[in-house]
């Protein structure tokens, strides 16, 4: 759904943009980031992608890697950018909340909000709108942005495929998720068609981890995964100690609630993460399981229905607690 279409010839002449993600991005968040990058830079726009954290490291390979800007390295100078933006686009997040310290800056910036996203309940924020809680990612709507609402095709080159088709794939699960549909693999069949090189995407992607975080993984297989039989549900506790022992980087927990969904039998797995500040978690679900309904009534968080986030101020044990005393509620989905 497009709102703001009034706006949209705003593009038609060089414009200062910044282009935002939410805290600790992901492929998506990445992918469709740098997508839409290339493709305003090649437009003639003055644009800067601005973060609000790090990423992981096996998303550094991505074409314009090294234009990021990190705000909390460099804030005078993110903050200049945001001040004198015509636009701001607001990619892989529905509440400003989600970008974490860039969310007052966001707010209180004078330019022109632009959201291309898919997850549920957006707020409104934005002057422009461009959201499909349908969409496999939010690599999707960029591609579509650029293809079908400025009937661009054309002008997605390689670069720009790469990065689109990073996103997609990897908020697909390499396009095993029920959101994957024809619809999706017309567009990635484009996105090769356009230069994107779909095998060496998977190595940099899934084959670069470090000996450390496999042997983080198995000891994670081996010591934190808890399973719940009558429940049909599997989940991962990971304590501050866990990880110091193995100096756990940004994205080396990455996938490692979908191991406790492949167990076979296993309808509902939850990775809960303590990170000093707060616990983190993270809910996968097979079917009609509301991962987002879950997170949203009880860890201050959403998402989708089989894919959603959430926090608590509460220790490891008693998130964990509350999580077993919830899967009652949803017996009719899990038994």
């Amino acid at each position: 759904m497009l709102q703001g279409e009034e706006f949209l010839t705003e593009l038609a002449k060089p414009k200062k943009i910044i282009i935002t993600t939410h805290h600790k991005p992901d492929g998506d968040a990445l992918g469709s980031s740098l997508g839409l990058y290339h493709w305003l830079k090649k437009k003639g726009h003055d644009v800067h992608v601005v973060l609000s954290s790090d990423f992981p490291a096996f998303l550094e390979w991505m074409p314009g890697f090294e234009t990021l800007i990190y705000y909390p390295e460099q804030p005078d100078r993110a903050q200049q950018l945001f001040d004198e933006a015509a636009i701001i686009f607001c990619l892989d997040y529905s509440a400003l909340s989600r970008t974490n310290i860039l969310e007052p800056v966001i707010r209180a910036a004078k330019g022109q909000k632009w959201m291309i996203d898919h997850h549920l309940d957006p707020e409104d924020f934005a002057q422009v709108s461009y959201w499909d809680s349908n969409a496999a990612a939010t690599a999707q709507l960029v591609y579509t942005f650029i293809a079908d609402v400025y009937n661009d095709k054309e002008g997605i080159d390689d670069v720009i495929a790469s990065c689109l088709y990073t996103g997609i794939m990897t908020d697909t699960g390499s396009f095993r998720f029920k959101s994957t549909t024809s619809a999706v693999h017309h567009i990635i069949a484009n996105l090769i068609d356009a230069g994107a090189r779909n095998w060496e995407i998977h190595e940099n992607i899934y084959n670069s981890s470090t000996e450390n975080r496999l042997k983080f993984l198995g000891y994670c297989l081996l010591n934190c995964l808890e399973v719940i039989p009558e429940y049909h549900t599997a989940l991962f506790a990971l304590t501050r100690e866990d990880l110091q022992k193995f100096n756990v980087t940004t994205g080396d927990t990455e996938g490692l609630v979908n191991y406790a969904l492949s167990i076979k039998g296993i309808r509902l797995a939850g990775l809960f993460v303590d990170r000093t500040e707060l616990i983190k978690l993270s809910l996968r679900s097979i079917g009609d399981i509301p991962c987002n309904e879950i997170c949203k009534k009880h860890f201050n968080g959403g998402g989708h229905l089989n894919a959603a986030g959430g926090n608590s101020t509460e220790d490891l044990q008693t998130v964990v607690n509350r999580f077993k005393s919830v899967l009652p509620e949803y017996k009719e989905y899990l038994t």
